[in-house]
């Protein structure tokens, strides 16, 4: 490589630290974007100072926006008063990806973790408290994890809820999935959540 890409490495080195990207895809895709410099590269700078710019938290749910409320906190009719509980917005994502569920949502930012000291006031349990006092919430859904603090998580926020129908995601079976492949908490999940056909 020549002498004077500094540049270009740094690019590389950045692109490298992006989850799915290691250094081999990095440099493939850095190549790309240099060979569609006017198609491709400017636009996506030009795209990253503006986002880099504007982009904050929903003060509301903890969505990513270029508001201060997001899009989905804003429309009138998400107001179903079912509020979907989720770890973080890469959950918040995948749900509306799948436009199965038509309310608001929760980030919480995490889940309570005794072994990395994360408690409710680390993640945004407390807003949900009031949220759910101050909306007319009827049902709270929360699709957490199935691991152990996710699960702990859940637990934790439906014994400070009351007066609210609290639920969780179904576990179990993924759809085309087949047992062999399952883990042996999937299968217990699944079989726990057996029901009449």
């Amino acid at each position: 490589m020549p002498a004077d890409t500094t540049d270009i490495d740094e690019l590389i080195a950045l692109m490298a630290r992006l989850p799915g990207l290691g250094p081999r895809s990095a440099r493939r895709a850095v190549l790309h974007l240099i060979k569609k410099r006017g198609q491709l590269m400017s636009p996506l700078a030009d795209s990253l100072a503006r986002v880099a710019a504007t982009a904050r938290e929903c003060l509301t749910c903890g969505n990513v926006s270029t508001a201060d409320t997001c899009d989905i906190c804003a429309a009138e009719k998400r107001r179903t008063g079912q509020i979907c509980v989720v770890e973080d917005v890469a959950d918040l994502w995948a749900m509306e990806r799948a436009q199965v569920f038509r309310g608001r949502y929760h980030v919480l930012g995490g889940v309570l973790s005794a072994l990395d000291a994360v408690g409710p006031e680390e993640l945004r349990i407390p807003q949900l408290i009031r949220r759910v006092a101050e909306e007319e919430v009827s049902e709270l859904i929360l699709a957490l994890p199935a691991t152990v603090d996710g699960q702990t998580t859940a637990h934790y926020i439906a014994d400070h809820l009351a007066g609210v129908t609290v639920t969780t995601l179904a576990q179990g079976v993924p759809v085309g999935g087949e047992l062999d492949y399952l883990d042996d908490g999937t299968i217990s999940a699944a079989l726990a959540a057996r029901k009449s056909v």
